[in-house]
């Protein structure tokens, strides 16, 4: 494994306060310039955390806290909900990559949520029965997308309960206003 410069606790710092530049941007502001993109090439990839996401068009990490190329590894999946190829990716980022944070990065308006709040069918059943799960009886949009959440962050804590010095953490993305609530 690598050894990642920053702690939990940093990694955490500074994606609050990427999400504060990204509040007042028009455009995103993280390096995705020529050079890092050689640097990257030749040394490889040293994210500070891991986020796992919703593929909602809407919700673009990298936007969101400000980062730019090789800063976040992204996890992404309708409903950021977990399963085993989520755990497996994220398991790579903290064992191989030498990740110390996870977030697990919810969002409003999410239609992976509001579909578990009807019946589906297809492969959308397999996401909208996992956050069926989460939710229970909540029919809050908003309430039932913080549930969806904290489910996720629970499974990624057992399953890589063994693993020390790793921090998991739950988010909510405000679609409307930019702004992410941390420790939800």
């Amino acid at each position: 494994m690598q050894e990642n410069y920053l702690s939990a606790l940093k990694a955490l710092e500074k994606l609050k306060d990427g999400n504060k530049i990204y509040l007042n941007s028009k455009t995103g502001s993280g390096d995705v310039s020529l050079e890092k993109r050689l640097d990257l090439s030749k040394n490889g990839q040293k994210p500070y955390a891991v986020i796992v996401s919703c593929s909602d068009s809407r919700v673009i990490p990298e936007y969101l806290f400000s980062a730019g190329l090789g800063e976040l590894f992204v996890v992404r999946v309708a409903g950021n909900v977990i399963d085993n190829h989520q755990l497996g990716s994220i398991e790579y980022a903290v064992n191989r990559l030498g990740c110390k944070l996870i977030v697990v990065l919810g969002h409003t308006q999410c239609g992976a949520v509001g579909g578990a709040l009807k019946q589906n069918a297809g492969y959308l059943k397999f996401i909208t029965d996992e956050i069926s799960l989460a939710i229970g009886g909540e029919t809050d949009a908003v309430r039932a997308s913080i549930l969806n959440v904290k489910r996720s962050v629970a499974k990624i804590k057992d399953a890589l309960q063994d693993i020390e010095g790793l921090q998991v953490s739950g988010t909510l993305y405000h679609t409307d206003s930019g702004k992410v609530d941390f420790d939800i």
